[in-house]
């Protein structure tokens, strides 16, 4: 007998989410998204005599009233939210952001912090999962789910120290990873040293979890090749927000321009081509591209 695709995929992304912490460090609490309903996470029953601490609380991600295909979007979030939470795991997402959107297929990027138990304490650590989708009859349905794979720690350069140090550069677990690896270029990591001196950076992508290539091209991504930064929260005001003033997201992308970035873009169009675009899988976020 021949298994329901969705079946196999369900399975095949509760197993890839089973270990989603990373390197065993403790956590106490969660970084809930505002506005959002309480998940109660299971818990591994602990042997006799012993106590399992409480795996942190986590709450449902909910699109902007601005997202373009809210619906996408929640089909990616949901299934990675179903898979993530469970006994002995939780999973908070922090950010979901297109990778690509076309008329009938989408790149969703699940940005993600979690939480497991180990040896009867709580290690943290998080992914950012590419999240393929095609409507079908008008319905979004999710056909694949990609983890971010960062790399193992190398020797840092002073930039990339100080970047993972900085109070003005949130970084999301797998970001903070593609920094500690040593893969993502120093004209990345200076443009994003200045910019914090401006203002408060929530950045959602670096380099892994992102698309090999431009979604729906032939042509590579500067993502993967550790030349790119998205940025998804500024001075914190989320940029799919409609509330988000649109004068703080442009002094925001002129500020990355001014920074280096020869390829800026986001849900303004700000100038000609290359240096600036904007479409529809850039209205939720501001990337930033570097020539290295």
């Amino acid at each position: 007998m021949q298994v329901p695709r969705r079946t196999v995929l369900a399975a095949g992304l509760g197993a890839l989410l089973s270990g989603c912490a990373d390197g065993g460090r403790r956590s106490t609490a969660s970084t809930p998204t505002a506005g959002t309903s309480t998940v109660a996470p299971g818990a591994a029953s602990p042997p006799s005599g012993t106590s399992t601490p409480a795996l942190p609380a986590v709450h449902r991600w909910q699109a902007s009233p601005g997202d373009l295909e809210p619906e996408c979007k929640g089909a990616a979030v949901r299934a990675v939210e179903r898979a993530g939470n469970g006994p002995g795991r939780s999973l908070q997402v922090i950010d979901a952001q297109y990778g690509g959107l076309l008329p009938d297929a989408a790149s969703v990027l699940v940005v993600c912090r979690s939480w497991s138990l180990a040896d009867h304490a709580v290690a943290a650590g998080g992914h950012t999962y590419d999240v393929r989708l095609t409507r079908r009859s008008g319905l979004w349905t999710v056909d694949a789910v990609h983890p971010s794979r960062p790399g193992t720690p190398a020797r840092l350069s002073p930039s990339a120290r100080r970047v993972l140090a900085h109070d003005r550069i949130s970084l999301p677990p797998a970001a903070r990873r593609d920094v500690r690896s040593g893969r993502v270029h120093e004209s990345v990591l200076a443009a994003l040293l200045e910019v914090a001196g401006l203002h408060r950076i929530g950045v959602s992508v670096v380099r892994s979890g992102h698309p090999l290539l431009v979604f729906g091209t032939t042509r590579p991504s500067d993502h993967p090749q550790g030349r790119a930064f998205d940025t998804w929260e500024i001075d914190g005001r989320a940029v799919v927000d409609p509330r988000t003033p649109r004068s703080l997201v442009t002094d925001y992308m002129h500020a990355v321009a001014a920074a280096g970035s020869y390829n800026v873009g986001g849900p303004y169009l700000l100038g000609a081509a290359p240096q600036w675009f904007s479409d529809a899988t850039h209205h939720d976020h501001v990337h930033a591209g570097f020539r290295g």
